[in-house]
Protein backbone atom coordinates (compact mmCIF):
# COMPACT_ATOMS: atom_id res chain seq x y z
CA UNK A 1 0.00 0.00 0.00
CA UNK A 2 1.28 3.45 -0.86
CA UNK A 3 -0.44 6.69 0.09
CA UNK A 4 0.73 9.74 -1.85
CA UNK A 5 0.90 13.44 -1.14
CA UNK A 6 -2.66 14.17 -2.24
CA UNK A 7 -4.16 11.71 0.25
CA UNK A 8 -1.78 12.80 3.03
CA UNK A 9 -2.93 16.41 2.58
CA UNK A 10 -6.55 15.32 3.11
CA UNK A 11 -5.58 14.18 6.62
CA UNK A 12 -2.79 16.56 7.68
CA UNK A 13 -3.24 20.35 7.72
CA UNK A 14 0.42 20.98 6.74
CA UNK A 15 1.44 22.43 3.38
CA UNK A 16 4.73 23.40 1.73
CA UNK A 17 7.26 24.13 3.13
CA UNK A 18 6.10 22.44 6.36
CA UNK A 19 4.69 19.20 5.01
CA UNK A 20 7.65 16.90 5.75
CA UNK A 21 6.30 13.52 4.68
CA UNK A 22 6.10 12.51 1.01
CA UNK A 23 4.47 9.07 1.21
CA UNK A 24 2.99 6.58 3.60
CA UNK A 25 4.17 3.13 2.54
CA UNK A 26 2.74 0.92 5.27
CA UNK A 27 0.03 1.30 7.89
CA UNK A 28 -1.43 -1.02 10.49
CA UNK A 29 -4.33 1.03 11.90
CA UNK A 30 -3.97 1.66 15.61
CA UNK A 31 -0.49 0.08 15.70
CA UNK A 32 2.18 1.42 13.35
CA UNK A 33 2.82 3.47 10.25
CA UNK A 34 5.83 3.89 7.96
CA UNK A 35 6.42 7.07 5.99
CA UNK A 36 9.03 8.41 3.57
CA UNK A 37 10.63 11.84 3.37
CA UNK A 38 12.89 12.39 0.37
CA UNK A 39 15.49 14.93 1.43
CA UNK A 40 16.17 17.20 -1.53
CA UNK A 41 18.95 19.76 -1.96
CA UNK A 42 16.13 22.20 -2.81
CA UNK A 43 14.70 22.15 0.73
CA UNK A 44 14.46 25.78 1.91
CA UNK A 45 16.23 25.08 5.22
CA UNK A 46 19.45 24.02 3.46
CA UNK A 47 20.05 27.61 2.31
CA UNK A 48 20.93 28.62 5.86
CA UNK A 49 21.72 25.41 7.71
CA UNK A 50 25.47 24.91 7.35
CA UNK A 51 25.88 26.24 3.77
CA UNK A 52 28.58 24.21 2.03
CA UNK A 53 27.93 21.28 4.42
CA UNK A 54 24.12 20.99 4.53
CA UNK A 55 22.57 18.84 7.27
CA UNK A 56 18.84 18.41 7.89
CA UNK A 57 18.05 20.09 11.23
CA UNK A 58 17.20 17.59 13.97
CA UNK A 59 14.06 19.50 14.86
CA UNK A 60 12.78 18.90 11.31
CA UNK A 61 13.52 15.18 11.59
CA UNK A 62 11.41 15.21 14.77
CA UNK A 63 8.69 17.13 12.91
CA UNK A 64 8.77 14.54 10.11
CA UNK A 65 8.29 11.78 12.69
CA UNK A 66 5.45 13.74 14.31
CA UNK A 67 3.69 14.17 10.97
CA UNK A 68 3.87 10.46 10.16
CA UNK A 69 2.47 9.75 13.64
CA UNK A 70 -0.24 12.40 13.20
CA UNK A 71 -1.28 10.74 9.94
CA UNK A 72 -1.78 7.49 11.84
CA UNK A 73 -3.73 9.22 14.63
CA UNK A 74 -5.95 11.29 12.32
CA UNK A 75 -6.74 8.63 9.74
CA UNK A 76 -10.06 7.67 11.35
CA UNK A 77 -13.56 9.02 10.54
CA UNK A 78 -14.29 9.79 14.22
CA UNK A 79 -11.41 12.31 14.38
CA UNK A 80 -11.78 13.89 10.96
CA UNK A 81 -12.33 17.39 12.40
CA UNK A 82 -9.32 17.24 14.73
CA UNK A 83 -5.68 18.30 14.54
CA UNK A 84 -2.80 16.55 16.28
CA UNK A 85 -0.54 18.89 18.27
CA UNK A 86 2.87 17.77 19.43
CA UNK A 87 2.95 18.19 23.22
CA UNK A 88 6.29 16.63 24.23
CA UNK A 89 9.48 15.12 22.87
CA UNK A 90 11.33 12.64 25.06
CA UNK A 91 14.46 10.51 24.67
CA UNK A 92 15.40 12.15 21.34
CA UNK A 93 18.69 10.96 19.92
CA UNK A 94 20.33 12.07 16.69
CA UNK A 95 22.78 9.39 15.67
CA UNK A 96 23.90 10.33 12.15
CA UNK A 97 23.50 13.41 9.94
CA UNK A 98 20.81 13.49 7.25
CA UNK A 99 21.98 15.22 4.08
CA UNK A 100 20.54 16.16 0.67
CA UNK A 101 19.83 13.06 -1.40
CA UNK A 102 18.97 10.90 1.62
CA UNK A 103 15.68 9.03 1.79
CA UNK A 104 14.36 9.15 5.35
CA UNK A 105 12.30 6.09 6.30
CA UNK A 106 10.22 6.96 9.34
CA UNK A 107 8.72 4.16 11.44
CA UNK A 108 6.19 5.14 14.07
CA UNK A 109 4.55 2.84 16.60
CA UNK A 110 1.56 3.85 18.70
CA UNK A 111 2.58 3.10 22.28
CA UNK A 112 -0.71 4.15 23.83
CA UNK A 113 -3.83 6.20 23.19
CA UNK A 114 -5.89 7.57 26.06
CA UNK A 115 -8.76 9.88 25.25
CA UNK A 116 -7.36 12.71 23.14
CA UNK A 117 -3.72 12.01 24.06
CA UNK A 118 -1.33 9.56 22.47
CA UNK A 119 2.28 8.43 22.79
CA UNK A 120 4.45 7.40 19.84
CA UNK A 121 7.73 5.53 19.51
CA UNK A 122 9.52 6.90 16.44
CA UNK A 123 12.63 5.87 14.53
CA UNK A 124 14.15 7.34 11.36
CA UNK A 125 16.49 5.43 9.05
CA UNK A 126 18.61 6.20 6.00
CA UNK A 127 19.64 3.14 3.98
CA UNK A 128 18.77 0.88 6.92
CA UNK A 129 20.94 2.86 9.38
CA UNK A 130 19.21 4.41 12.41
CA UNK A 131 19.72 8.19 12.21
CA UNK A 132 17.29 9.41 14.89
CA UNK A 133 14.73 8.16 17.39
CA UNK A 134 12.40 9.70 19.97
CA UNK A 135 9.20 9.26 21.94
CA UNK A 136 6.55 11.84 21.10
CA UNK A 137 3.31 12.76 22.85
CA UNK A 138 0.44 14.43 21.02
CA UNK A 139 -2.99 15.85 21.78
CA UNK A 140 -5.96 15.72 19.44
CA UNK A 141 -7.94 18.98 19.45
CA UNK A 142 -10.88 20.29 17.46
CA UNK A 143 -9.79 22.37 14.46
CA UNK A 144 -11.54 25.42 15.92
CA UNK A 145 -9.80 25.22 19.34
CA UNK A 146 -6.24 25.99 18.35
Amino acid sequence: MMIGMEEIQKVLPHRYPFLLVDRIIDIEPGKRVVGIKNVSCNEPFFQGHFPGNPIMPGVLIIESMAQVGAYAALNYPEVKDKIAFLTSVDRARFRHPVVPGDRLRIEVELIRMRGNFGRLGCSAYVEGKLVADAELTFALVDRGEQ
